[in-house]
C-alpha cells in the first residue's frame, strides 16, 4: 500500500505562484508512476502532469510551460511548483501513485487551490 498526503494549497492572485507538495509512504519501490491531476468546479478530473519511474514528464496543454513537476531528493516527495497561476487553475489538486503490474490507483486527500483577485 501507499499512503499519499498532499500540502500546499491556498488563496492566491492572478498571476502568482504556489508549490505543491506530496509526500508519499508505504510501497515506494512497487510506483510506476507519479502524478498530479486536478478537479475544477463542477468539472470531471483532469491530468495535470506525470512522472514515470521510468520516461519523460508530460504536461497537460493548458499548464505546459507554467507548472513544473519534480522529486525531492529523497524521491519520496514530488512537488508540483505552479507559477503564473489563472482563474481557470482553481481546483482541488490530488497527488495521485500508480503501481506496477496491477496499475491500481493510490489518491491523496487534496488540497484545494484557489486562484482570485
Amino acid at each position: 500500500q501507499v499512503q499519499l498526503v498532499e500540502s500546499g494549497g491556498g488563496l492566491v492572485q492572478p498571476g502568482g505562484s504556489l508549490n505543491l507538495s506530496c509526500a508519499a509512504s508505504g510501497s515506494m519501490e512497487s510506483i510506476e508512476r507519479m502524478a498530479w491531476f486536478r478537479r475544477p468546479p463542477g468539472k470531471a478530473r483532469e491530468l495535470v502532469a506525470t512522472m514515470p519511474s521510468a520516461g519523460a514528464i508530460k504536461y497537460a496543454d493548458s499548464v505546459r510551460g507554467r507548472f513544473t513537476i519534480s522529486r525531492g531528493h529523497a524521491k519520496n516527495t514530488i512537488w508540483l511548483q505552479m507559477d503564473n497561476l489563472k482563474a481557470e487553475d482553481t481546483a482541488v489538486y490530488y497527488c495521485n501513485a500508480r503501481m506496477e503490474v496491477t496499475l491500481y490507483n493510490y489518491w491523496g486527500q487534496g488540497t484545494q487551490v484557489t486562484v482570485s483577485s
